[in-house]
């Protein structure tokens, strides 16, 4: 199969279920929101040795958000309720009430579950916290050096989609970077979804394991590494291809992946240089959703 004259392989990814919390931050302005928002969702690549898997989402209006202002949306990933939960309660805690003007909203009014990680936030105003409604939500204002830090009572969490993912594989480093940075330009506009690595590039494509050191987890995955097209059997790497970035994409349901995997292929496609899409995955030993990259066109 081809799209915009380049070929995708006929694989699918393998993804795999994750819990999800969403997180509305605002402040007086986008700066600062994007500043707590990057800080609140750092070291959260892969949870292979982060503490979760997190990343920006999305700019959100003065419009939409219950207090008016302008801010962001965050989600934060994690295998586990218990995990996730204490991730929400330090990410908060620490990168988002300590951030200049800002304040944080439930990101999942809908779910129906949900962590009271605002009411125990609250304590922090060491009994002179109060409870207040912004935009008809219950909050708690907590009084600092600078005013006070509003949070929402309760954050909802949902069973989402991690590992969605493609490989773009380029004539040059220059063309496949260039294609990797269009295709999560592309898959920003895509509501639902985070690509959690850094600037939503992975450089260091991993398998499960490893050959030789058995006591990592994760290890290079050799097959799709272009210096070793030549010493290593099973090598994926055409001759014409130097460099190889993955996409990897997160998000809160199985068609938000989708979409998100569609149009940032799609995007990767458009630019010169590119041989090739295929994707990741280990058979269906990882996780239950396939996601097939021919099904998405």
């Amino acid at each position: 199969m081809k799209v915009n004259g380049v070929e995708v392989e006929e694989t699918f990814a393998e993804a795999f279920d994750i819990k999800i919390a969403r997180v509305l931050i605002t402040a007086y302005d986008y700066y600062w929101a994007w500043v707590s928002a990057n800080e609140a969702t750092g070291f959260g690549t892969s949870v292979i040795m982060c503490p979760a898997e997190a990343g920006i989402e999305k700019k959100a209006l003065p419009s939409e958000t219950p207090d008016g202002r302008p801010g962001y949306y965050i989600q934060i990933c994690h295998m586990s309720k218990k995990g996730l939960e204490e991730q929400l309660l330090a990410r908060i805690g620490q990168c988002v009430l300590t951030a200049p003007t800002t304040a944080a909203f439930n990101g999942l009014p809908e779910a129906q579950d949900k962590f009271d990680t605002g009411f125990k936030l609250k304590f922090f105003g060491d009994g002179y916290e109060r409870e207040v409604e912004v935009g008809g939500r219950k909050c708690y204002a907590v009084p600092m050096m600078q005013g006070e830090f509003i949070v929402e009572s309760h954050f909802g969490y949902v069973s989402g989609i991690a590992g969605g993912n493609f490989f773009i594989f380029g004539k040059t480093q220059p063309s496949a970077l260039a294609a990797a940075k269009a295709a999560v330009d592309a898959i920003a506009d895509v509501e639902g979804v985070i690509t959690p690595f850094p600037g939503g590039v992975v450089a260091s494509g991993s398998k499960v394991g490893a050959n030789k050191y058995k006591f990592l987890k994760a290890s290079t995955n050799e097959k799709f590494a272009p210096t070793l097209r030549d010493k290593v059997e099973g090598s994926q790497i055409p001759p014409e291809v130097e460099a190889v970035y993955e996409i990897v994409i997160n998000g809160l349901n199985i068609d938000a992946v989708k979409k998100a995997m569609r149009v940032g292929i799609l995007a990767a496609t458009k630019i010169p240089g590119v041989v090739k899409i295929t994707a990741g995955n280990y058979g269906g030993k990882l996780g239950k959703h396939l996601i097939y990259l021919k099904d998405l066109f």
